[in-house]
């Protein structure tokens, strides 16, 4: 089941792009602020990001209003089955795996490195949560508002907006707008997976689908990153460490295999859109 289609003026793309700017301009001065008060550094960036949904509903209410009947349809239940979601998930996790295989294979091979002089001795591993209150808020934050924000204009609007001017651009210019607004040193893997989401929202036509591998891949970057204390800094003239890159080069490999087949399996089981009788003469006088 493809999207629907969406005919938008220019001026609504850009205003979704310069609202998302705006909002995060906020979000990063309200985050200095509750920095030089004393604030733990994520937490002061989970607590200001509170303040951009309100930001963009407001800025964007009569995009969203006018458009409000294409989004319902994107977020139908009928679009979502359980062979769908099951998909989505194993997706957010196969993503999550293929960022961790990256990362250990740049290590390996001399590409990456921590600053934390602490790091060299390893690799060594704890699991350490942060405390419950706080490991909540960025499970909310990262979780659940962020996914929901970043899917719907993403993918259900921008997308959808480019997909006259072809499927391919339109995956890839969404896709490079989604990582923008990400931290540079992400660039690489935010651009992958908006290239993944953009073909998960076009073979199953639903933000479902999308939203929940956004909150699978989240999730975990709560658990993986903020519980699971890693260290690892191999000395530079022990560099490169074959075995280790081989072996995270292969996961990466295995998991963008398995993302593919994830897709086509999502795109076989989306359930085709219901048929529409051809608007006639007869029919449009009887409305």
């Amino acid at each position: 089941m493809q999207p629907p289609a969406l005919r938008i003026p220019f001026r609504h793309l850009l205003a979704i792009v310069l609202a998302q700017v705006l909002a995060l301009t906020v979000q990063a001065w309200l985050s200095r602020v509750l920095l030089a008060h004393g604030h733990e550094e994520l937490q002061a960036h989970y607590v200001a990001y509170l303040a951009v949904p309100p930001i963009l509903v407001v800025l964007l209410a009569p995009v969203l209003f006018e458009h409000r009947t294409f989004l319902l349809e994107l977020f139908s239940p009928r679009r979502l089955t359980i062979r769908l979601a099951l998909a989505a998930i194993a997706l957010g996790i196969a993503a999550r795996i293929a960022w961790w295989a990256q990362l250990v294979a740049r290590v390996s091979l001399g590409l990456a490195a921590s600053d934390n002089s602490e790091a060299v001795l390893g690799p060594t591993f704890s699991w350490n949560c942060p405390p419950l209150p706080s490991l909540m808020l960025g499970l909310f934050v990262m979780a659940m508002l962020i996914p929901l924000m970043e899917e719907t204009l993403h993918r259900g609007l921008l997308q959808s907006a480019l997909a006259p001017g072809g499927l391919l651009p339109a995956v890839l210019v969404s896709a490079l707008i989604f990582t923008v607004f990400h931290p540079p040193s992400s660039y690489g893997f935010v651009f992958f997976m908006g290239l993944a989401l953009g073909v998960q929202f076009w073979v199953t036509g639903s933000l479902w689908t999308t939203m929940i591998t956004h909150v699978t891949y989240n999730g975990l970057i709560q658990f993986d990153w903020r519980c699971l204390q890693g260290r690892w800094n191999p000395p530079s003239e022990s560099l490169p460490l074959l075995l280790p890159a081989v072996g995270a080069l292969l996961t990466l490999v295995v998991a963008c295999v398995l993302a593919v087949a994830l897709l086509r399996y999502q795109q076989a089981g989306a359930r085709p859109a219901p048929a529409r009788a051809p608007v006639t003469e007869r029919s449009r006088h009887a409305r």
